[in-house]
C-alpha cells in the first residue's frame, strides 16, 4: 500500500422533485412514479412512490459515502409497474466531472430517454499497430494492425450479457465491419483478436507523386463498437463503443491503450426531450483525498486542546468551526474526532457555556443554527441513534403496519371518515409515544446526559430568574430537535428501511401513514417546548382544538422530570433495562469459523440479526441461534480485503479470540452493516486502534505473516499499526465570531496556519508524485476520464506554476 494517500471518500446527498411527466396512454393520465439514484448502472437508493400524479414531490434526503469509483450519477423515473419491459419514464445522468457545477444548488434538468445508446459504462484494451510494406514494384502499401484485447465492467442488459465487438475503419467508401466473436455469460471477455487494414489504395501513393484526394492515414479513425448478442427479434444490444483516430499512432507508428466506452453519436429514438418531464435535484458531493492518520497529528492535538483554552472563543476547533460558511460541515469532523478520544462533553459545555453568555433573552436560548447546536445534533445522532430506535421503533412499526386514519383537519377529510374516529386514533398514538419517551429517560446515553447537565447548568446559572429556562434549554434539543425530526421522518434516522426491495410495499411512504407521523410530530414538540400558551402554538385551528386534550398540568410534569432525569450526570447499567430490540437482520455468507480442530471452514449462507444486546446467525428465519456474539466483546467491525479469499463485499466482526468473516450481497449492503455494527459497538471499553485487513490462514495474518502464536486480533497493534479502526459513521456570509481575547486568538491563528501549511505541502507533493506516476490510457486511467484528465491538467499546470 503506497504511504502517501489510504483512501478516498466521497460523500453524497440527493433531493428531488419532477414535474411535466408524461401521461399515462389511457383514460386515467395519471402515474404512480417513483425515483431510482444509480451510480452508473448500479441502483443504490429508491424513493417512496408518489401516487397518482404527473408533478410528484419526493422531497427525499438521500446520503451515502461512495464506495467506489464511477462515471455518472444517474437519476431514473419509473412507472410503478417495475417488471414490465418500458416502464422507465426518463433520466438524468450526471458526469462525476460536472457535479462540482451544481453542488448544494436547487437545479432542474431535463428528463432524456432511456436507451440502450445512452446506458454505457466500462472499458475496453486496444493496440494499434501500422506497418509499411513495399511491393516489388516499388509500390507502398499501410496496413493497420487492431488487437481488441478485452473489455472490463460492460453494462449487463437484462439479467445478461454476451458480448462482441465490431471493428471498422472510417474513411471514404470504407464501411465494412470485422466482429470477433461472441463470449457468452460475462461482462469481461477476454477477446484478443487481431483484425488487418488496408490504409493506402495501391498505385495511389508512391515515391514520386501523391494524390490529395487519396487517403490520409492522419484523418482516418478507427471505430470499435460493443454489442449484446442478443436472441430477440428486434436485435443487438449497443453497449458502449469508442473511436480513435489514426493519428494517435504518431512517428512510432504503434498505440496501446485503455479507452472508457461511450454513448453512440446520433443513438437511439428521436423523443422530444421536453415529452418527458424534468426532474429538480439537490445534489451535494464531496470528495476527501485522506492521508495516513499521523499526518494530520498536528492539527488533531490542536483541536483536542480546544476544550482546556481559555476563553474557548480563541481555540482551534471554535475558529475553525465559526469560519465555515455552513456549520454542519464543521460539526460532523469536530464531534467524530472528539466522540472518539472522549472529549466531547467539556469541548461542547465550553461553546455551549460561552454561547449562553452571550444570549439576551432566555427565549431564544439555543434557537440558532449556530456551531454549538450542530455539534450537539451530531453528537445525539451518532451516540442516540440506538436510544432513539429502542425507544421509538416499536410503535413506529405499529403505526406503518396498521394505517389507521389520523386526519384532523375538515377540509381534508374523506366522506368515508369519520372525524371524532379519527381524533381518537391520533390521540391514542401521540400518548403512546409521549409515554415511551417521558419514561425513556434511564436509557439516554450517559454522554447526552453529561452534555445535557451542562445546558442547563449554563442556562440556569446565566437566567437565574426564569424558572423554565433549565428545561427549556434541554428540550430545545431533546423534543425539537432528536424525537420529533425522528417521528416526522423515520427512515432518515434508521427506524424504518430506506429503500425495500419491493417498492410496492413501501409501508412508511403511505400518504396517510406521512400525515399521521406528520400530525404527531408536530404535537409531540409542543408537548415537550413547555410553552406557556401552547394552543397559540399553531397556525391551524384544529391542531389548537386537538391540543387542548393535552392541556393537562399532568403532561408538563412528566416532561419535567424526564428532563430532570436526563440533565442529571449519572451512569446507568444500560444492559439491565434495555429491552432488546432487533436493529437489523437478513441473509449473508459466513466463513465458518472451524472451532473444531478438523471442522471445515466453507462458506455458509446464515440468517443473521443484530440486537442492541448481541450479533446472532441462524440456520434460516426464526431458528434458534447457531452463535452469538454480544455486543460488549466486538472490538472492530472492518471491511476485509478482497485477496483474502477472492471475493468481494466481505467484512469481519473481529472479537477477543477470532475474527468472524462475513459476505453481505451488494456494496451498500455491506456498507449498512458495517456501519450499524461499528455504530452499536463504538463504545465499547476495549474497542481496537488497529487491525489486521486482510484474514487470518493457514497459521498467520496474510496482510503480515504474523505467525498463529498470535492469532488474538489484539496483536494488530504492532503487526499492522498503520491499519487504524474506523472511528464512527454526513450561501451565506461568513459569520463574524466573538473574539474575546485577541492575543490568544491571534496565537492559535498562527498554530492552525503552520500545521495547515505542513498539510498543505504534503498535499501538493503528493500531487506531484501522482502526476509524475500517472499514465494516460492505463487500466487505472482510461482514455475518456474526463475528470481525471481535468485533475492532471490542473497539476499540470499548478506543478508548472510552482517551479
Amino acid at each position: 500500500e503506497s504511504p502517501e494517500a489510504t483512501g478516498n471518500r466521497i460523500r453524497n446527498g440527493v433531493r428531488t422533485k419532477a414535474k411535466n411527466i408524461p401521461p399515462y396512454p389511457g383514460p386515467n393520465k395519471m402515474r404512480d412514479c417513483y425515483c431510482t439514484v444509480n451510480l452508473d448502472q448500479e441502483e443504490v437508493f429508491r424513493t417512496k412512490i408518489v401516487e397518482k400524479s404527473l408533478c410528484p414531490f419526493y422531497g427525499e434526503d438521500f446520503y451515502c459515502e461512495i464506495p467506489r469509483s464511477f462515471r455518472h450519477l444517474s437519476f431514473y423515473v419509473f412507472d410503478r409497474e417495475v417488471f414490465r419491459r418500458g416502464s422507465s419514464i426518463g433520466k438524468v445522468a450526471v458526469k462525476k466531472e460536472d457535479l462540482q457545477k451544481y453542488h448544494g444548488k436547487d437545479t432542474w434538468f431535463q428528463l432524456q430517454p432511456v436507451s440502450a445508446d445512452s446506458e454505457v459504462q466500462g472499458k475496453v484494451h486496444l493496440e494499434l499497430r501500422l506497418s509499411e510494406v513495399i511491393t516489388d514494384s516499388g509500390v507502398i502499401n499501410h496496413k493497420l494492425a487492431t488487437r481488441v484485447l478485452e473489455c472490463q465492467g460492460l453494462p449487463i442488459v437484462n439479467g445478461q450479457c454476451d458480448p462482441y465487438a465490431a471493428v471498422s475503419l472510417l474513411g471514404p467508401s470504407r464501411s465494412e465491419a470485422k466482429k470477433t466473436k461472441v463470449k457468452r455469460k460475462t461482462n469481461n471477455p477476454q477477446f484478443d483478436e487481431v483484425f488487418y487494414f488496408e490504409v493506402t489504395r495501391p498505385l495511389s501513393y508512391t515515391k514520386r507523386q501523391f494524390d490529395v484526394e487519396e487517403e490520409d492515414v492522419d484523418k482516418l479513425a478507427l471505430r470499435v463498437d460493443l454489442w449484446n448478442a442478443s436472441n430477440l427479434k428486434f436485435g443487438d444490444e449497443f453497449l458502449g463503443g469508442v473511436r480513435v483516430p489514426l493519428r494517435v499512432l504518431g512517428q512510432a507508428g504503434v498505440h496501446d491503450a485503455w479507452y472508457f466506452l461511450q454513448p453512440r453519436e446520433n443513438g437511439g429514438k428521436s423523443v422530444k426531450v421536453e415529452e418527458l418531464g424534468s426532474l429538480r435535484l439537490n445534489i451535494v458531493y464531496t470528495e476527501d483525498h485522506v492521508f495516513p492518520s499521523e499526518h494530520y497529528t498536528p492539527l488533531r492535538d490542536l483541536l483536542l486542546h480546544s476544550a482546556n483554552v481559555e476563553p474557548v472563543s480563541a481555540s482551534t476547533a471554535n475558529i475553525l468551526g465559526e469560519v465555515c460558511r455552513e456549520k454542519q460541515e464543521a460539526a460532523i469532523p469536530l464531534v467524530r474526532l472528539f466522540l472518539h478520544y472522549g472529549k466531547i462533553v467539556p469541548f461542547i459545555s465550553a461553546i455551549a457555556h460561552a454561547e449562553v453568555n452571550r444570549t439576551q433573552d432566555p427565549n431564544t436560548i439555543f434557537r440558532g443554527n449556530s456551531l454549538t447546536s450542530k455539534c450537539i445534533d451530531e453528537t445525539m445522532k451518532l451516540a442516540g441513534m440506538h436510544y432513539l430506535q429502542v425507544t421509538l421503533k416499536p410503535i413506529i412499526d405499529e403505526i406503518c403496519a396498521e394505517h389507521k386514519s389520523c386526519e384532523i383537519d375538515p377540509v381534508k377529510l374523506k366522506e368515508s371518515e369519520n372525524l371524532e374516529t379519527n381524533r381518537e386514533n391520533l390521540r391514542h398514538y401521540v400518548d403512546r409515544i409521549f409515554n415511551v419517551i417521558t419514561t425513556s429517560g434511564v436509557r439516554c446515553p450517559t454522554v447526552m446526559c453529561d452534555i445535557f447537565f451542562s445546558l442547563r447548568e449554563s442556562a440556569a446559572t446565566r437566567f437565574q430568574v426564569d424558572q423554565d429556562v433549565r428545561y427549556t434549554a434541554v428540550s430545545s434539543f431533546i423534543f425539537l430537535r432528536f424525537f420529533a425530526p425522528a417521528i416526522l421522518s423515520p427512515n432518515l434516522f434508521h427506524l424504518r428501511p430506506h429503500h425495500p426491495l419491493n417498492p410496492q410495499h413501501l409501508l412508511h411512504s403511505d400518504p396517510a401513514t406521512s400525515r399521521t407521523l406528520t400530525l404527531i410530530s408536530k404535537t409531540i414538540q409542543t408537548l415537550g417546548s413547555l410553552a406557556k400558551s401552547k394552543s397559540a402554538n399553531f397556525k391551524e385551528s384544529y391542531m389548537a382544538a386537538f391540543y387542548d386534550y393535552f392541556n393537562e398540568q399532568k403532561y408538563a410534569d412528566a416532561v419535567k422530570n424526564f428532563l430532570d432525569l436526563i440533565s442529571t450526570s449519572g451512569k446507568w447499567d444500560q444492559k439491565s433495562i434495555e429491552t432488546p430490540i432487533m436493529l437489523k437482520e437478513g441473509f449473508m455468507i459466513k466463513r465458518a469459523q472451524g472451532r473444531n480442530r478438523f471442522g471445515l471452514k466453507n462458506f455458509k449462507k446464515r440468517w443473521f440479526r443484530l440486537t442492541n444486546h448481541e450479533f446472532t446467525y441462524h440456520r434460516t428465519k426464526g431458528e434458534g441461534a447457531l452463535c452469538s456474539i454480544p455486543i460488549e466483546n466486538i472490538l472492530a467491525v472492518e471491511r476485509l480485503e478482497e485477496e483474502s479469499f477472492k471475493m468481494k463485499n466481505m467484512f469481519q466482526v473481529i472479537q477477543p479470540e477470532r475474527a468472524l468473516y462475513i459476505q453481505a450481497n451488494n456494496c451498500v449492503e455491506a456498507r449498512d452493516w458495517i456501519d450499524i455494527l461499528t455504530k452499536v459497538s463504538q463504545c465499547n471499553r476495549k474497542r481496537l486502534s488497529t487491525y489486521h485487513p486482510s484474514a487470518y490462514l493457514n497459521g498467520h495474518w496474510l496482510c503480515c505473516k504474523l505467525s498463529a502464536d498470535a492469532r488474538s486480533p489484539d496483536s494488530a497493534k504492532e503487526a499492522c499499526g498503520s491499519k487504524s479502526v474506523y472511528d464512527g459513521p454526513e450561501q451565506e456570509e461568513y459569520s463574524s465570531f466573538v473574539i474575546d481575547d485577541p492575543q490568544e486568538t491571534y496565537k492559535t491563528l498562527k498554530q492552525i496556519v503552520s500545521a495547515v501549511q505542513t498539510l498543505e505541502q504534503q498535499h501538493t507533493k503528493y500531487k506531484r508524485d501522482k502526476f509524475k506516476k500517472t499514465k494516460i490510457g492505463s487500466q487505472e486511467h482510461p482514455i475518456g476520464d474526463k475528470s481525471f484528465q481535468c485533475y492532471i491538467r490542473q497539476q499540470s499546470e499548478s506543478s508548472t506554476y510552482s517551479i
